[in-house]
């Protein structure tokens, strides 16, 4: 089976990046390592199952084939993502309590 091609848009990296220095001042590095490893699990699912994850409900039609999935061991943090012509576009990865319509 052919895997799916990755991009990572821009607000992506920098979400994963920016809550990743979070855990590590928070927390330790310790946990921030155990994020990174979550997330890049997440997107290793992606991007063997493309449609494993759950189509978002959004009220704008642009967002109509937004897909999510939450962050192993990180529950309240989802990976939202496109599947088009064979690719995967990781759009965001955040807090499931934020204004998600807003920021995709």
């Amino acid at each position: 089976m052919k895997h799916a091609r990755l991009l990572v848009s821009d607000a992506a990296a920098a979400d994963i990046l920016e809550q990743a220095n979070w855990y590590s001042v928070q927390s330790g590095k310790a946990l921030a390592q155990r994020w990174e490893k979550a997330v890049a699990s997440s997107v290793l699912r992606i991007v063997n199952r493309p449609r494993i994850g759950t189509l978002c409900t959004f009220k704008s039609v642009e967002l109509q084939d937004v897909r999510r999935i939450t962050i192993p061991g990180f529950p309240k943090h989802l990976l939202f993502y496109r599947f088009r012509g064979g690719e995967v576009l990781i759009l965001r990865v955040v807090h499931g309590a934020r204004d998600l319509e807003r920021l995709l």
